[in-house]
């Protein structure tokens, strides 16, 4: 699974506490079982709610592709709201 995503706004990720993760981190959350439902059609953008350390998150991602094949293009991601945790346990 390849990752691609912008490292200054992972930066400000980070750094917003209501975040509290950057990109590099959240990539966790495909290393454990999560779950993932279509956000929007177009863009085609996908969410992910899984596990980072012991906080569950939501993380924004699109499929993209380029002549080394498929990779996940990571656009924001925050910390799972009560609905999400509800989503995530009912599913997973």
């Amino acid at each position: 699974m390849r990752f691609d995503f912008d490292p200054r706004k992972s930066q400000r990720l980070r750094e917003n506490p209501r975040r509290g993760i950057g990109f590099e981190e959240a990539t966790e959350i495909f290393a454990r079982p999560y779950y993932q439902d279509q956000r929007s059609d177009f863009p085609e953008q996908f969410r992910a709610i899984g596990w980072v350390g012991d906080r569950l998150y939501t993380l924004i991602f699109e499929l993209r592709e380029n002549e080394e094949g498929e990779f996940y293009h990571l656009v924001t991601l925050w910390k799972s709201t009560r609905e999400e945790k509800r989503l995530y346990a009912d599913n997973s």
